[in-house]
Formats: C-alpha cells, structure tokens, sequence
C-alpha cells in the first residue's frame, strides 16, 4: 500500500472529457517482463515501465531474492540478477500481487526449484494454479504443495521439453510455462495457449534475451530450449486496459478523446462494443479516437480471452452502458467473482441487476447517475468507479485508491488533461520514496 495519508479520490461528474492524451507501459506485460530478467545473466533495462505500487511489489520482490534494480528516471528501470541464489519467495509480497506467481516459472527454469506461495491480488474470484503445475509436470518437474507454498523442482539436471495442452486459454499458466521452458532441454509444444498481447509481448522480450519461440500470438507454442539468456533493453508494449478505460470515460461523459501511443490492434473488440452503442471510432497506427456525442443505444457484452472483449475492461463499459439509452447485458465469463462491484453503481443510481449465477448483468441505461460515496474492491471496479463518477452530477468520493494505483499511473491526472475534475481527497499526493536506493524514488512504496 502506497505510504500516504490520502486513500480516496473524489471525482466531480458532469463535464464532457476532451483533447488527447498518452497512455503508459502494460502492468501485465511489465510484471511478468520484470519475472524473466531472472533468467538473464547480464542486466536487463525496461522502458515504458508504468510507475504503479504492484510494479513496486514485483520490485521488492525481486530484490527479495537477490536482484539488484535502480530507476534511471522516466519509466526506465534496470534489473541486474547476475548474483541472485535464493528460489524462495516471502509471502509479506507474494500476497499483495497475483502476478508475483509468474515467478516460478523463471526461478524453476534457472535453479530447478522453485518455493512461490499461492497467488494474492484482487479477490476476483478462483484462481486455480492446476494449470501451471501441469505446465511444470509436463517439464519433468515435481510439483507438490505444501504449508501455502508450491513446491515445483526437477528430476533431473534441467527441465526437459514436453508437449501439453491446456484445458482451457489461461495467461497465466501460458507465462509461467513459456519462462520454464526457454532454458529447458528439446522443445516444447504448449497448445490452447492464451493470446493476449501481453504474452506476445513477454514472448518477444524473451526472443530479444536468446529464446527459441515461434507461435506466439496463435494457439499453439514452440519452444526450442537454450542453454542460457542475456540481458537486453525492451520497452514494454502499451496498456491497453488503461488506453479502453480511457476511451470509455470519453464514451460516458459524451466526449471526444484520442489516446496516444497505444496499439489499436489489441482493443477492436472494444472498439466494435463502442460503434454499436453509436460512438464514432477512427485509429492510426499508434492512436485511437472516440467522438461520442451520438450514443444512441446499448450493447451486449461477453467477457473472453483474447481476442474475445477483455474482462479487465467489463467494468469501466458496465460503467459507460449505465449512461448509454436502452438495455445492455453483460455477462462475464472469466471470473467468478467480478460482479460484485455493481452494488456501488447502484448507489449511484444505475439500474443493474445480477442475475442469480452471479456473472450476468442486465443494465437499463439512460437514466443520471448521481455523486455518492463508494467503494472500490479491486483494481478494475475502482476504474469503474471513477468513469461512473465522471458521467454523474454531483460529487462522488471513491475508497479505495489504493487499488487504482495498483494499476493506474496517476489516473486522476491523466483524466484532468482532458477536462475531468478529479482529485485526491486531502492535498498530498501519493509518497514517492524510494525502496531500498535512492534511484527508486519515481516508483511509489509499499510496506511489506
């Protein structure tokens, strides 16, 4: 958690966002990214790196183990795990961040053990670690669980080459698979694999360190092992769950925002959800923008992997199809816990119904969203949130920005740039200390 006073953001609703402006460097590419400069034997340097309290966690984690890392300023970070010898990660960090498990993959790969604990993060719902121990299994590793801890080391000198397929696409178990798998004796074959740009994205970094890959971006992986990896220097490819939330707050306030620097390629389900409802979308090569003074009706949302509509972004559209006239369903298919959030959209007066599974949401659009104070309870909801709250009249006080951050680089700006009044409730913004060196001190700390 940020080392701050402040955890609210108060957000006053009724102006139209315009103008453009840059989103920042993928949370779910730089983690595991971060994760698999472990497996260099030379410094590894990351561009773009978004200054977010779980880059912190995954910072301090990495250091737990024995890498050194130092901020060269602006997003830029290097990451030297020449000298690393430990392959037991603490739970104090490990249970603040999910993405903390992308850690076995690489520190399997490397020592031919690994000691992570279960996953921690947002309560979302299940997440299930079967997958990745298949993963490790069809390795030749043994996995095993034992006192909150996996267990996952090999039978023989190095992890070998093996042929799976998973059950279903899951990001995670494809990340965790691909880092053990580089340094691995013969080849792999992962099949079923998750698609999403932030896989190709680590599948890339790992090709520019020496990695054999082919496939990436498809649904079926080949790894050929190698015997080692180097450092390099990788800018991380762009978010685009903040680039979505960012065009879906110019979507509820009825604007007109182009956001920069972002792949228009990674959101066209996004972007085909805005066209029905009536919004204009027109893209370049690296920017995209959304005229949205013309809604003219809801939609119908189903959460998918990728390339299907992303569940990271179901939230902040719930939160545009409030305003949008007509009926939208939403169904969400990732999670099973996600919906929870919709309770603090009825405080603001959205009419959301649940229906009895829990993962399907009915939204009669159209009517005004009013100021309220609420509650964010994970990352995405609090997004969420805080695009309500730019489309309400009124004033509406968001708890919770803990969570934000965890996510966003200074969302509260970003969105000022273009016309919103938001703001952190007291006057101090979040403490940017550093966590162990003073060249750190551009990424927010966390307490262990």
């Amino acid at each position: 958690m940020l080392n701050r006073l402040e955890t609210t953001l108060r957000v006053r609703g009724g102006h139209v966002l315009t103008g453009s402006v840059e989103t920042h460097g993928a949370k779910n590419a730089a983690l595991p990214i971060m994760a698999a400069a472990l497996l260099a034997k030379t410094p590894v340097t990351l561009h773009r790196v978004p200054r977010i309290t779980d880059v912190s966690v995954m910072w301090q984690l990495l250091e737990a183990l024995g890498a050194r890392l130092r901020s060269e300023g602006n997003g830029t970070i290097t990451i030297d795990a020449s000298n690393i010898e430990r392959y037991r990660a603490p739970y104090t960090l490990v249970r603040k961040l999910a993405a903390s498990f992308d850690l076995v993959g690489p520190l399997l790969g490397r020592f031919g053990r690994a000691e992570v604990p279960l996953p921690g993060g947002c309560v979302l719902g299940t997440r299930a670690t079967d997958m990745h121990e298949q993963a490790f299994r069809a390795l030749g590793a043994d996995v095993s669980n034992a006192h909150g801890y996996l267990i996952a080391e090999t039978k023989a000198a190095t992890l070998v080459g093996g042929d799976m397929a998973f059950r279903q696409p899951s990001v995670g178990a494809t990340k965790n698979a691909l880092l053990a798998a580089v340094l691995a004796t013969g080849t792999t074959t992962l099949r079923n694999v998750a698609m999403e740009p932030e896989v190709v994205d680590l599948a890339n970094f790992l090709i520019k360190m020496g990695a054999k890959i082919a496939g990436h971006g498809g649904d079926t992986i080949v790894i050929d092992g190698v015997r080692e990896l180097h450092g390099v220097e990788y800018e991380i490819v762009a978010d685009r769950i903040v680039t979505g939330t960012l065009l879906l707050s110019g979507c509820a306030t009825r604007g007109d925002v182009t956001v920069q620097r972002c792949v228009p390629g990674d959101l066209e389900a996004v972007m085909l959800k805005i066209t029905e409802c009536g919004g204009k979308v027109t893209t370049g090569n690296d920017w995209i923008r959304v005229v949205a003074d013309r809604i003219t009706g809801g939609t119908e949302i189903l959460t998918a992997p990728h390339p299907g509509f992303p569940t990271d972004l179901q939230p902040p559209m719930m939160s545009f199809l409030c305003t949008a006239p007509g009926t939208s369903v939403v169904e969400e298919m990732i999670f099973n816990a996600r919906l929870q959030y919709t309770d603090e959209l009825v405080r603001m007066g959205a009419d959301v119904r649940v229906g009895i599974t829990g993962n399907t949401a009915l939204v009669k659009g159209g009517g005004e969203l009013s100021g309220a104070p609420v509650e964010a309870p994970d990352i995405r909801a609090g997004a969420a949130l805080v695009v309500a709250g730019l489309a309400a009249q009124g004033e509406t006080d968001i708890n919770g920005l803990e969570y934000i951050d965890r996510g966003y680089e200074r969302l509260e700006e970003m969105l000022s740039s273009l016309g919103g009044h938001v703001q952190r409730a007291s006057g101090i913004a979040p403490i940017m200390e550093p966590l162990g060196t003073a060249e750190t001190s551009e990424y927010p700390k966390i307490n262990a």
